[in-house]
């Protein structure tokens, strides 16, 4: 993959230029220091700092540190001192010396630092990429159990159409309704006075008692409740109901159905 911006891994701003400007004057105090002691002997090694400013500042600041430490040194450090009249042979090996080795030492950490920020953005690049596949593995894996649990739903509501006593959603806002599903099942729906908002009536409604109908329908759970229905001779007989819940991709849905 070619990485076109792995040549700015260098930081941006004016503060490369004030550590690259405080580096350049710490070279120069140091070698002035030591001045006494060394003579003219390796006058630029301390500004070879330049290689240290390149490795955290970038190319521009390491360039004017080399050469502004290139004329100090040239300036201050060959003899004759602070004479810029005589050029001779000390001046010629420290113009050719200290250049070659700084932009060779330069070069060689551009092209490390370049290689480190490549490395950096195609680790960038390839976890942005793992956690998108990720997402979208995940986001599959939910559609896929929506799909599922909609189809055991409407598995549950054909096998149980006769014993079918209401649908109940529980998202207000579904954009399907209940009815749609009793609909699909072929099941009747019968409407007494007014339906409640969110539920609809299966086939064994009609059996049921209405005081029963009304307490499960405002505090409906999954589970088990007993319910009066209507028997043969016109009196009232208590019957086990199963309450299921289905997290469909359109809401979740409560289902209640005789278990005799």
């Amino acid at each position: 993959m070619h990485i076109s911006n792995s040549r700015r891994w260098a930081p941006r701003g004016g503060k490369r230029w004030i550590i690259a400007a405080s580096a350049l004057f710490t070279a120069a105090l140091i070698r002035t220091l030591l001045h006494p002691l060394l003579g003219p002997v390796m006058p630029g090694t301390a500004f070879l700092i330049a290689v240290l400013v390149e490795y955290y500042c970038g190319l521009a600041p390491a360039v004017c540190v080399m050469l502004a430490g290139l004329c100090i040194a040239d300036f201050l450090f060959v003899p004759p001192y602070a004479r810029i009249e005589d050029f001779d042979r000390a001046d010629i090996k420290l113009l050719v010396s200290y250049p070659l080795i700084t932009i060779v030492m330069m070069t060689l950490v551009e092209r490390l630092k370049r290689a480190q920020y490549r490395a950096e953005l195609l680790a960038s690049v390839a976890q942005s990429r793992y956690e998108m596949l990720l997402r979208h593995d995940n986001e599959r894996l939910i559609t896929r159990r929506a799909t599922e649990e909609m189809h055991r739903m409407l598995q549950h509501v054909t096998q149980y159409n006769r014993s079918l006593i209401l649908i109940k959603a529980l998202d207000p806002t579904t954009r399907v309704s209940p009815a749609n599903f009793v609909a699909a099942a072929n099941s009747p729906v019968i409407d007494d006075d007014a339906p409640r908002a969110g539920i609809a009536y299966g086939a064994k409604h009609a059996d049921a008692h209405g005081e029963d109908i009304a307490r499960v329908s405002d505090a409906l759970l999954p589970g088990l409740h007993r319910i009066r229905f209507q028997s043969d001779e016109q009196d009232w007989r208590p019957v086990e109901c199963v309450c299921e819940r289905f997290a469909t991709p359109s809401g979740d849905y409560l289902v209640l159905r005789s278990a005799a």
